[in-house]
């Protein structure tokens, strides 16, 4: 079953975030955009990229009201320690979010239970805390910063229009469409 229109599950966990150990819970979720990003693990070589690659379109976000909590198995004392040893993570804005046990990692089913890591999985929550856009993939595979923001626009577009949709490759200023029986067959 996919999780998509879902409400996300309860949690409590501890995130590295400005120089703080922060709490972070389902109910920092409600009433804003958020976006969770799991990573495999700190220390690594993709995870890295990605990361810096989101702190380098943290802004963006921001002016989209859309909070980014970056996940991984890994302790917020490791976050710590990462950030103050990696140039790239010290760009890092936005909470880095300890899941030693795997609690959120399962939550969002993206745990590998025989490597104790989680898979590259993007979670888009609106305000009302429901998943709207999942992406998950091989560990090997980078994401783009980027398409992701393309896509949170596209679903904070739909989200408040309702009975309009995006095409593929939409981005704001685009047309969209508006689903009806005189569409059918002529796309």
């Amino acid at each position: 079953m996919s999780l998509i229109n879902t409400t996300i599950k309860p949690f409590k966990a501890t995130a590295y975030h400005n120089g703080n150990f922060i709490p972070v819970s389902d109910a920092d979720f409600h009433g804003k955009w958020s976006i969770v990003f799991f990573y495999p693990a700190d220390f690594t070589f993709v995870c890295p990229t990605e990361l810096g690659d989101l702190a380098d379109h943290y802004a963006e976000f921001e002016k989209l009201g859309v909070q980014i909590y970056g996940v991984s198995t890994d302790t917020h004392f490791t976050h710590k320690a990462w950030h103050d040893t990696s140039d790239t993570i010290r760009k890092v804005q936005y909470p880095l979010v300890g899941d030693p046990t795997g609690t959120l990692a399962r939550n969002f089913e993206v745990m590998i239970e025989e490597e104790g890591l989680a898979l590259r999985g993007t979670f888009v929550i609106n305000p009302e805390g429901q998943i709207k856009i999942i992406e998950v993939h091989d560990n090997g595979i980078g994401r783009d910063a980027k398409e992701l923001l393309r896509k949170v626009q596209a679903a904070q577009y739909v989200a408040s229009h309702p009975g309009e949709v995006c095409p593929a490759k939409w981005t704001p200023g685009e047309a969209t469409l508006a689903p009806s029986l005189d569409l059918i067959g002529k796309i």
